[in-house]
């Protein structure tokens, strides 16, 4: 049975032209980059090369790229580095209702040590309310945090106005970026934005690498202690073949974006119209227009997303649910809840993300596939029955 993969937001496929770059480095390329002799010297080489693609990513100096070991690591670095080092100016941080945990259980642990943290809500598309934001600010207000774009339902946040209000009010503005790097172009400068996360395997990279940004400038405390590297920011021989393949990814993603979001982004308008034509009483989550491209979050009435998830892994089809009981837990998403869905809606919603290996002969299997499986576990729900009956009436 082939597998169709449609769980990008998750984590992507590395791409032929990273591997083959990173190979060397897996092999022959084994000096620590860390030594003076020729060996050492062409790895360092290889990093700083690396440093300066995702620099021009991001209009940014190279010195203010620093690798990390992904997402959650650079979330929780730069989280609580900004906090401690500017624990004299204040102790109040804003982030959302929405954020990915590696942000949100951050900001609890900070809590528990004496930080005051504010959760901004979002409405309904799951976009953040800009006056709620500013009511929030406190003179001790010394961090915003707000993701660029959200993993779950794609909506991507009004991130130029967000900059724009921190720096009137002389706020560091951080943004988890790991789900919008690659997918759109940022602009560090024109953003207003001072620091900033991303993960290499969000964007056809390898697993296992990510970078921060740093705004020149901006105090954090040193995250790893041991050696000087990455400007004695984070100690540790470096992981060059990843540092190597994250380079070539970010190269990569960048070209031709606007050609391989807009494919990407019919393929996705094509399953949603789809779905909504073939199955009734659903519910799309997020906003359609301020969107990832390959994003879709549609929750299924009277049925629960696990069901679903495993009925089409039955299928070869790889996809991931709103619910967070694959994770061991009954609640539904966090992210689902916020933006004003009952817990049995919430339930039943499924996130697939399209990426540019998927074809469309493979959205079509995934639609009749849906419209079979949905139909059948509909026709096995109490409350599938219950709400027929009453229709009758």
């Amino acid at each position: 049975m082939k597998t169709i993969y449609l769980d990008n937001n998750a984590t992507t496929k590395t791409d032929e032209e990273v591997v083959k770059a990173m190979l060397p480095y897996l092999s022959e390329n084994y000096g620590n980059p860390s030594s003076i002799y020729k060996l050492g010297r062409e790895n360092r080489k290889a990093i700083e090369d690396a440093r300066e693609k995702v620099a021009n990513a991001f209009n940014c100096d190279s010195n203010e790229i620093y690798f990390t070991a992904g997402g959650s690591e650079s979330d929780n670095t730069i989280i609580r580095g900004i906090a401690y080092s500017y624990k004299s100016k204040g102790n109040h941080i804003i982030t959302s209702k929405i954020e990915h945990p590696a942000v949100l259980e951050t900001c609890k642990q900070l809590e528990k040590e004496g930080f005051e943290i504010s959760y901004v809500g979002v409405d309904e598309d799951g976009i953040i309310n800009l006056n709620e934001l500013k009511n929030l600010i406190r003179p001790t207000t010394t961090l915003i945090t707000i993701m660029f774009a959200n993993n779950e339902i794609g909506t991507i946040q009004p991130v130029k106005e967000i900059g724009e209000i921190a720096k009137q009010n002389k706020i560091l503005f951080h943004t988890d970026a790991v789900q919008a790097v690659g997918s759109i172009k940022i602009d560090v400068k024109a953003l207003n934005i001072d620091a900033l996360s991303l993960s290499g395997h969000k964007f056809y990279g390898p697993k296992g690498i990510g970078a921060l940004y740093v705004k020149q400038g901006v105090k954090f405390d040193k995250f790893i202690n041991g050696g000087h590297q990455e400007r004695n920011k984070r100690a540790g021989t470096e992981n060059v073949a990843g540092i190597v393949g994250l380079g070539k990814a970010i190269e990569l993603a960048y070209e031709d974006l606007e050609k391989h979001n807009e494919e990407i982004k019919e393929l996705r308008d094509y399953y949603v119209e789809q779905v909504s034509k073939k199955i009734p009483y659903i519910k799309i989550n997020g906003s359609m227009e301020k969107r990832l491209p390959g994003n879709s979050n549609i929750s299924f009435r009277f049925i629960e997303g696990e069901s679903l998830l495993l009925n089409l892994d039955l299928k070869g089809i790889c996809a991931s649910s709103g619910s967070a009981c694959t994770s061991g837990s009954l609640d539904p998403s966090h992210v689902l809840l916020a933006i004003g869905l009952p817990h049995e809606i919430a339930h039943g919603s499924l996130r697939i993300s399209i990426g540019k290996y998927n074809t469309k002969e493979e959205i079509d299997y995934v639609i009749d596939s849906l419209v079979e499986i949905v139909g059948r576990l509909r026709e096995m729900s109490p409350l599938w029955e219950k709400f027929i009956e009453e229709e009758k009436k």
